[in-house]
């Protein structure tokens, strides 16, 4: 048997739970929610990463759907609410295949039923526009996590990719950690400052997860996590799943983005313009310096890393999947997860190391999270704390 092949095996009795998938955003951005024209009963590889044939193939076996909106939106509740109906729509469409989950439980029993559980996570604060009444009702809704920022700050918490404002969370910002914690929804800390990590991880009282974040000490990218951070998820309980962008993982690609980003401004563009004249600028720096190209080795190393430091209690996967234009050699979709599996398994990662890393790890901390939520809950009522009242 090779080592494909063995990891296809323990795939079927451990399959992966991812922690972040952009498909509500690409179908909102393509199809503007047209889910016939998108059919992911079908492959649809010039569109997409991720179709039911290939989840089947890539041994997914839960997935969290982010219900991500730009921060930049001027409507981002309303906004964030469309996505969660898109999950929604989706699970109706596909109930064969797909299976709602709001539970630890609820995830094994899809498991058990040879579907795939669907949870939803929101990424970043803004989508609750400061109020915990909003937050709440995404709870309401179905959504488990929250990313705290994405790459934009929100007034009360800091963002890894934004000019640092508030210096890690501030005092509202630790009461949305708390109310969090009464919910049972997780702490999401990808996306955030190392500042906002340590602040959010000194704020908790449940454990944390990382749902699309890798090794700062790997690569140097403030999107990923610094080796103390990843030494506090022991005592935490909580989870880093490895992600497998490009720009976060390999170091050269790091460093050609930041090239890249300095042609565009030279030519007088923003470096996200997609204007054609900015694409054309674009495409001429591409042509001259090759983008670098991250392998499932590259990923592998990560967790090579993130193991040694944080343990194996303490693994997940997240790839990110159709919320990035660029993915490694062989873990091309969602059906590359096997060749990251046997890579592992060549370099020695016993079964049930992986059966950790793809399901018992992000059931294990989900649950926990549950059982935090029950025992506040008999202590602490719903906040109706305001920003104003406690950042002044």
């Amino acid at each position: 048997m090779t080592s494909l092949d063995e990891a296809r095996a323990l795939l079927r009795e451990y399959p992966v739970v991812d922690g972040h998938n952009d498909l509500p955003w690409a179908l909102r951005e393509q199809v503007r929610y047209d889910l016939a024209a998108r059919d992911i009963a079908d492959h649809q590889n010039a569109h997409l990463h991720t179709d039911l044939p290939r989840l089947r193939e890539g041994g997914v076996g839960a997935q969290y759907w982010s219900v991500y909106v730009r921060s930049d939106l001027p409507d981002a509740v309303p906004a964030t609410l469309e996505q969660i109906d898109c999950v929604r729509q989706l699970l109706a469409r596909y109930p064969k295949d797909l299976a709602p989950a709001l539970t630890a439980a609820d995830m094994e029993a899809a498991r058990a039923d040879g579907r795939i559980a669907s949870l939803m996570g929101a990424e970043g604060g803004h989508s609750i526009a400061c109020s915990l009444g909003t937050l709440r009702g995404l709870y309401g809704l179905g959504v488990r996590y929250m990313t705290l920022t994405h790459n934009d700050n929100v007034p009360w918490a800091d963002s890894a990719t934004d000019e640092p404002n508030v210096g890690g969370l501030s005092a509202f910002g630790r009461e949305v950690v708390r109310e969090m914690n009464r919910l049972g929804m997780l702490v999401d800390l990808s996306h955030v400052a190392a500042t906002t990590m340590r602040d959010a991880l000194d704020a908790t009282s449940a454990p944390v997860i990382f749902s699309h974040s890798s090794s700062r000490a790997v690569c140097d990218h403030p999107r990923n996590i610094p080796d103390d951070v990843l030494e506090r998820l022991s005592a935490n309980g909580g989870m880093a799943m490895v992600t497998f962008v490009p720009k976060f993982v390999l170091q050269a690609a790091v460093d050609w983005t930041a090239t890249a980003d300095d042609n565009m401004r030279a030519h007088g563009f923003h470096h996200l313009d997609t204007t054609e004249e900015a694409m054309k600028a674009h495409r001429a720096f591409e042509e001259a310096h090759p983008r670098p190209v991250a392998t499932v080795a590259t990923v592998a190393d990560h967790l090579d890393h993130m193991r040694e430091v944080a343990g194996i209690d303490h693994l997940g996967i997240g790839g990110d999947y159709d919320g990035t234009a660029f993915t490694p050699d062989g873990l091309n979709d969602v059906s590359g997860y096997p060749n990251l599996i046997a890579e592992l398994l060549d370099r020695g990662w016993s079964t049930s190391d992986l059966a950790k890393l793809t399901w018992q790890n992000a059931v294990r901390v989900l649950g926990a999270a549950e059982d935090v939520a029950r025992s506040l809950q008999t202590t602490r009522a719903p906040s109706n704390a305001t920003i104003e009242s406690l950042d002044g």
